[in-house]
């Protein structure tokens, strides 16, 4: 099984210079940068450390997704978040579990104690609200259908649509493997509070296009 970590990158200067020399390069196959236009000093940051890197040619993360996994060498895809959100030193346990035969692993934010300190009310609802309706909709047994920080076969993903760019392609692969019935595992990981930048999300838009995902997912034939 080869694993590639995936980070997604758009003027993440600090929080890429406080994180990333905490992942040791062993943990995985390789360490895969995908830029969608940064213009603070993260692209020298990641050149200077040999990362291999991609520059995204369309906007948004769901995109950045779609353009990075053909490119990626792993036969397992760790997504990573360079902002603090992601602790790396949990990519050894998602390996690990990975390894057991799973099709995915989540890192869950409210598992065994869990929690995020990156959470407001909102995003807190919002994450409670859609884990509840995917496991619903699709049989899931979810706690943080969300997350970023999980590690998935690549090959099962399938396509990526590319009209609902905030939707994100997390809940998409919640979505997806629980109505395919994968085998899917959860371990607990706390979130910490972002550093450096400013948060790409919009909660309203995003979840439109969560809900307007959810539909398209319940009636699919793929």
């Amino acid at each position: 099984m080869k694993t590639t970590l995936l980070v997604p990158t758009l003027n993440e200067i600090e929080g890429m210079k406080l994180i990333m020399p905490r992942i040791k390069r062993e943990w995985v196959d390789e360490i895969l940068v995908i830029d969608g236009g940064s213009t603070d000093g993260t692209l020298e940051y990641v050149v200077a450390q040999g990362y291999r890197i991609l520059h995204q040619n369309s906007k948004g993360i769901t995109n950045a997704y779609r353009e990075a996994l053909p490119n990626a060498i792993g036969d397992v895809v760790i997504a990573f978040s360079p902002d603090n959100n992601s602790i790396p030193e949990i990519i050894p346990d998602l390996v690990r579990e990975m390894q057991k035969g799973y099709d995915m692993v989540i890192v869950s934010r409210y598992l065994n104690g869990a929690k995020s300190e990156d959470d407001d009310p909102v995003t807190a609802f919002g994450n409670w609200m859609f884990t509840k309706m995917i496991n619903i909709i699709f049989g899931g047994r979810y706690t943080d259908t969300l997350v970023m920080f999980r590690a998935f076969r690549k090959e099962v993903v399938g396509r990526i649509p590319t009209d609902l760019p905030r939707a994100g392609l997390e809940p998409l692969l919640s979505m997806r493997f629980a109505r395919k019935k994968m085998k899917v595992s959860e371990i607990p990981g706390d979130e910490p509070k972002r550093i450096g930048g400013v948060r790409k999300m919009v909660p309203i838009l995003n979840g439109i296009d969560i809900i307007r995902l959810m539909i398209r997912e319940r009636f699919s034939k793929e």
